[in-house]
């Protein structure tokens, strides 16, 4: 058994979205200064680094990541390697030949170069699904998408995507860390942050295969 944690780092460097708050991470009491033990504030967005997205997020309806049932994000999980492209397509998955009864899809993607490497700047070109790749993963029944970069959808029109698999209550995690994982099945534990009506939080991701 070996466990893979597929979580990104949270540091004031990591990349976050154009216009979302920065990540601040302050030590407010120290031991070397006296205190009676060391206590940290942190600041972040809701959809800091790995991250789960909850309906509330595009579609306004008050379900918020406390709601998301848990059992979805525990299970087997298939980690797909897909080719170089600019978004993933309907086509592109079709060709990737996803076993019928595949419920939860990690996609590592040419995004994952990104972590490998460790990129600082945010990357507007990253690789994500389109609405018609969106609409086949509906249709074949999956129930959690994850990606390999800080959105499911693509920079330059991140509503249809994201409303269509948030509307058939399929659960979309982003942000993952691929980069050491080799395609293949695994258990997937992912476990956002209790946040009352928060449209996201942050998550901790393994996979045990």
């Amino acid at each position: 058994m070996k466990i893979y944690d597929i979580s990104l780092t949270i540091t004031p460097e990591l990349p976050t979205w154009p216009g979302d708050a920065k990540i601040q991470i302050q030590q407010t009491r120290s031991i070397a200064e006296g205190a009676i033990a060391n206590v940290t504030h942190i600041s972040m967005g809701a959809h800091t680094g790995t991250h789960v997205d909850a309906p509330d997020h595009f579609l306004g309806n008050g379900k918020g990541v406390d709601q998301i049932p848990l059992e979805l994000l525990i299970g087997p999980a298939t980690v797909f390697q897909l080719p170089d492209g600019e978004t993933i397509t309907a086509e592109m998955l079709r060709e990737a030949d996803i076993p019928s009864q595949s419920r939860r899809l990690l996609f590592k993607t040419r995004n994952s170069a990104y972590w490998a490497r460790g990129e600082t700047e945010f990357q507007r070109g990253f690789m994500a699904l389109n609405a018609e790749a969106a609409k086949y993963l509906v249709q074949r029944g999956v129930e959690v998408v994850g990606i390999d970069y800080l959105s499911v959808a693509p920079f330059d029109a991140p509503v249809p995507t994201h409303k269509i698999l948030l509307q058939a209550e399929v659960l979309v995690i982003e942000g993952l860390n691929l980069s050491e994982v080799p395609p293949g099945d695994y258990v997937l534990h992912c476990l956002p942050l209790k946040i009352a009506g928060a449209d996201g939080a942050p998550a901790r991701a393994v996979l045990v295969g």
